[in-house]
Order: C-alpha cells, then structure tokens, then sequence
C-alpha cells in the first residue's frame, strides 16, 4: 500500500526521514517529496509549512500525486490536558477546528462537514503511560499561555492537544475519502506555563529520536 506522511517543519521531518528505507526525493507538482519503503508499503513524505492553508495544500498535492491509502500526520503539539505532559504523545481519536465559527453552526463545524473528523483505528499497543488517545484541535496560532487553552477548553472541555495543522489535513481527507490518522507528541503545556517559549525551545534540544519511534512501529503493523 502506499502511506503518505505530512509533517509541518523542517526539524519534524529530519526525526521522519531516518524511517524510510531506500530514501530519494522528488519532485511532484512543484512539490518536493521524499520517498523511500516500510515494511514492504510505499511512505511519501512531506513538509507541508506551518498553518491550516499551508496544511490543506499539502494534503491535496499530495493525494493528487500519490493516492495514497492512508495519510498520517505527525510532528508536535502543544499540551492542553491536565494529564499530558512534554514528551507525551497523544494520538487523535478526534481532531477539530478550534478557531472557526460560522452563524448557524455549531463552534468548529465548517458547513458541510462534520464538527469532528474521526481518525482510523490503530492496531498496535497503546499501554504505554506516555501515550494518549483523545481530541487534538487546531487552529491558525501558536498557543503561549493558560488563558488560550482555557478559551480552547471552553468549546472542547476534553481537548488533549492543539496544533496549527490536523484539522486542515482531516477536513481534506474526509472529503476525499482517504482514511486519516493523527499522532502528535507534545513539546510544551502552556496551560501550566507562562514561559512555554523556552519550554518548547528546550523540547528540541531535548527530544530523543525515539519519541517519533511510534510512527515506525505502526508502519511496521500495517
């Protein structure tokens, strides 16, 4: 089968790119991909840029060039949960707009589409303490500090993370008909920091590579 994966920067895609066996890269569409194979399936990956368009266009291009079977996305996400912290992965069994209203419409319900995007069923084992399952929400800004969760919070009481991508990759693989799987590990918890910026920058420095091993074993499940 081939897998497409969609990671927003540049140092989330230096953590994918040592998965792929046989890497190349190419172009499609003026869009540059890397390729390479898992478990015998085909992987293209992709960093799409930060934010929902840059999200959007990405997902479209990349379906358009690979049609994959499944598209993951992956890279990092702020805490919103009490029970998360810096490390944690959570994997979205939900994912939501948490910054879009319409009149008429329920917060984050973009007409014509449902309020919340399900993702696949993963079969591979979740007992681990760090790993979570639950809602990830997304929305066009870095969250920096408690009172934006607790604004998130408002509309999505049992948000677990927040990024500025998920979403946006949901929505288009809901419309196009391609399963979706969301996995996010978490690089900083504004709502118990106000100083979340070195939180984050710290993360980096921080962050072993096997905290992005999960991607790697679910490819090895599939």
């Amino acid at each position: 089968m081939t897998i497409g994966i969609i990671v927003a920067m540049e140092k989330e895609l230096n953590l994918i790119l040592p998965l792929l066996n046989g890497h190349n890269k190419e172009m499609r569409n003026n869009t540059t991909f890397h390729t390479g194979t898992v478990n015998g399936n085909l992987i293209a990956v992709m960093q799409c840029g930060i934010g929902k368009v840059n999200a959007a266009v990405g997902a479209t291009t990349l379906i358009d060039a690979f049609n994959p079977n499944l598209v993951i996305n992956t890279g990092v996400a702020a805490g919103a949960g009490d029970d998360v912290a810096v490390m944690d992965i959570v994997i979205a069994d939900r994912v939501a707009h948490h910054d879009f209203w319409c009149i008429g419409e329920e917060w984050g319900q973009i007409p014509g589409c449902p309020r919340f995007f399900d993702t696949e069923a993963l079969d591979i084992d979740l007992s681990d303490a760090h790993i979570k399952k639950g809602l990830v929400a997304s929305g066009d800004m870095f969250i920096t500090n408690k009172e934006q969760i607790d604004s998130i919070r408002s509309h999505y009481p049992d948000v677990m993370a927040v990024d500025m991508e998920s979403a946006a990759i949901a929505q288009v693989c809901n419309m196009r008909g391609v399963p979706f799987i969301c996995m996010r590990v978490i690089s900083d918890t504004p709502w118990c920091s106000h100083d979340n910026s070195r939180q984050y920058e710290n993360f980096w420095e921080d962050a072993p590579r096997h905290s992005f091993d999960l991607v790697h074993r679910l490819l090895n499940c599939i």
